[in-house]
C-alpha cells in the first residue's frame, strides 16, 4: 500500500528530500500563498508546530502560485516573508503546482486519498467555491486543490487521515491534529 512516504519532494534549495525521513510523525501538508486572503493561517500554524513539535508533530510547506498568482516570489522571497512576517520555523520546500499536468505528483496522491468536499456553508465559501472553479477550470480533471492552504493530515503510519479546506477554522484543524498525536 503507498503512503506518503514514497514520495520524494524538493527543498527550497532543489534538493531531494524523501518524506520518509518524516516517518513515524504525524503531519501537516500545506499548500500555501504569501499574497492570499488566508496567508494569516501561518500564524496557528506556527503556533501549533512550536506547541506540539515534541510530540512528534511536523507542518511541510509548499508554497504554489496557481491561485490567482497570489505566490509570485523566489522560494527564498516567500521563506524570509514567512520568517519575517510569522515567525515561521517548520519546513518549507520548494514552490510547486498542485494542479494540472505539472502537479506535484505528492499532491495528486493527497488529493487523490482525501477528494474535495466542499468549502462548507454560507456566503463566502459560496463566492470562493465560484473563484476556485473559474480559476481551476483550466486544469479540468487535474484540479486537485481547490485554493490556497488546504491541508492534509497524515498518521504515524504514513496514511492520509483528513483534508481541512482553507475554510476550516483552525481551532477545529488543531483539535484533530491533536487526537491523533494522543
Amino acid at each position: 500500500m503507498k503512503t506518503v512516504y514514497d514520495f520524494m519532494v524538493k527543498d527550497r534549495a532543489g534538493n531531494d528530500v524523501s518524506l520518509s525521513e518524516y516517518e513515524g510523525k504525524v503531519l501537516l501538508i500545506v499548500n500555501t500563498a504569501t499574497g492570499c486572503g488566508f496567508t494569516p493561517h501561518y500564524e496557528p500554524l506556527e503556533t501549533m508546530y512550536k506547541e506540539l513539535r515534541d510530540k512528534g508533530f511536523e507542518i511541510l510547506d509548499f508554497p504554489c502560485n496557481q491561485f490567482a498568482n497570489q505566490a509570485p516570489g523566489s522560494e527564498d522571497e516567500i521563506h524570509q516573508f514567512c520568517k519575517l512576517k510569522f515567525g515561521t520555523e517548520f519546513p518549507q520546500f520548494a514552490k510547486i503546482d498542485v494542479n494540472g499536468d505539472s502537479a506535484n505528483p505528492l499532491f495528486a496522491y493527497l488529493a487523490t486519498e482525501k477528494p474535495f468536499a466542499g468549502f462548507g456553508k454560507g456566503i463566502k465559501n459560496a463566492m470562493l467555491n465560484k473563484f476556485a472553479d473559474m480559476n481551476n477550470k483550466k486544469f479540468g480533471d487535474k484540479a486537485y486543490i481547490k485554493w490556497n492552504f488546504t491541508k492534509f493530515l497524515v498518521d504515524r503510519t504514513g496514511k492520509v487521515i483528513a483534508r481541512f479546506e482553507p475554510t476550516t477554522d483552525m481551532a477545529e484543524v488543531r483539535k484533530v491534529v491533536e487526537e491523533f498525536l494522543g
